[in-house]
């Protein structure tokens, strides 16, 4: 999981992804997409929704709902949901450690606890909580911001997709219990964008496996 020492050299936190523009070198997902939609996005594109409600332009409260769903998906992304998918991958991790066989039945247990007392009912909170931000969306959605593909979309889509992936035999985000969620996230995957990044990674590394576990 953790990225090259070489990226050192770049930034010195040392932390994927980062870009250079110039001599400016950026971290942070969503600060890069930001930045990259705020400047190289055409003035037609809906990646960052419009601000403001016509004729509420600068006032308290003017904002769409489009614009502050994107607001907050854009620290929720990173805030919450990406801090959840980071502790998973601790008992994910542990159960496939490669330990002595007789250590196996300790190591499992500690996963086990670990899973039931906190990560399984974190996926639950925040999978319910996402089902229910869809179902509420703005123009009936299907996306998170309304009818459009939005940054948020995009930054949403691999921790969606991390819990979408078996582990142990369970898939936290499943069809049953989440169908718009699953719908949602496999629109993700599906759309253009996301299957030109997913043959830019096979080129360049010679396969693709979100699994990082």
């Amino acid at each position: 999981m953790r990225a090259p020492p070489e990226l050192k050299t770049v930034h010195p936190l040392g932390k994927s992804p980062v870009i250079t523009i110039g001599d400016r070198v950026m971290a942070e997902s969503g600060f890069i997409a930001e930045y990259l939609c705020e400047h190289f996005a055409s003035p037609s594109s809906t990646l960052i929704p419009s601000k403001w409600k016509e004729g509420y332009e600068g006032q308290v409260d003017g904002e769409t709902e489009a614009w502050m769903r994107y607001r907050y998906y854009m620290h929720y992304n990173e805030g919450s949901l990406m801090t959840l998918i980071t502790a998973a991958f601790i008992p994910w991790g542990i159960k496939k450690a490669p330990v002595p066989f007789f250590l196996r039945p300790i190591t499992s247990r500690i996963a086990n606890q670990i899973g039931s007392s906190f990560v399984g009912p974190e996926f639950v909170k925040h999978l319910t909580f996402l089902e229910s931000q869809l179902e509420s969306a703005p123009e009936g959605g299907p996306y998170l911001c309304g009818a459009h593909l939005t940054v948020v979309d995009i930054l949403m889509s691999w921790p969606l997709l991390i819990a979408q992936i078996q582990q142990d035999g369970h898939s936290p985000l499943n069809k049953k219990e989440y169908p718009r969620l699953w719908a949602y996230t496999e629109l993700l995957k599906e759309s253009p964008g996301n299957k030109r990044a997913v043959d830019k990674i096979v080129e360049i590394e010679g396969e693709y496996n979100p699994n990082l576990v």
